[in-house]
């Protein structure tokens, strides 16, 4: 994937916007993903889990690559 407003990202971004870390496992960050997607889970039970929702979606949209990735 590119950097940052790319494709991917706008795609990622839309998938998190359905499922808080999902943008992160098209993005191929699998912890990042499950650390998103428990806390999420967690913080809704005390209805903050919007709060990491909107992070997730944030992450998922302006995440870039690391220099040496192919």
């Amino acid at each position: 994937m590119s950097g940052q407003g790319s494709t991917g990202n706008v795609i990622a971004a839309l998938c998190s916007f359905f499922i808080p870390g999902l943008g992160q496992l098209v993005q191929g960050r699998l912890l990042m993903a499950i650390v998103q997607f428990v806390l999420a889970g967690v913080l809704w039970i005390v209805l903050l889990g919007w709060i990491i929702h909107l992070w997730s979606i944030l992450d998922a949209a302006l995440w870039k690559p690391p220099l040496n990735a192919a």
